[in-house]
């Protein structure tokens, strides 16, 4: 259901009123009673939310992006550094198991 502003152009008393689409509108104001009301229309403030209404939702962080239809890949996002293969110490002594 719609909600309409509604403005008397005889007091200036401005309310808000939700309606049907198939409603009459409000002609008589609630407060002088006065056969003065109007509606008022304003522009249509859209405000999405939640994640793939904004431009910057699947960005790379550099604006550059991805395409999938040639596989290439422009994105600037580094690639993870692979582990290395050994964390031990690299001092001059190796630790052997052998035993003399």
């Amino acid at each position: 259901m719609p909600l309409y502003a509604y403005k008397c152009q005889e007091c200036g008393h401005q309310f808000d009123k939700f309606q049907h689409f198939t409603d009459d509108p409000l002609t008589v104001c609630p407060v002088c009673h006065e056969e003065a009301l109007r509606k008022v229309y304003s522009p249509v403030g859209i405000v999405f939310k939640g994640k793939g209404f904004y431009a910057t939702d699947n960005r790379s962080p550099s604006g550059m992006s991805y395409s999938k239809s040639n596989g290439d890949s422009t994105s600037s996002t580094p690639e993870p550094k692979k582990a290395t293969e050994s964390a031990a110490p690299t001092s001059g002594t190796a630790n052997s198991s052998s035993a003399a």
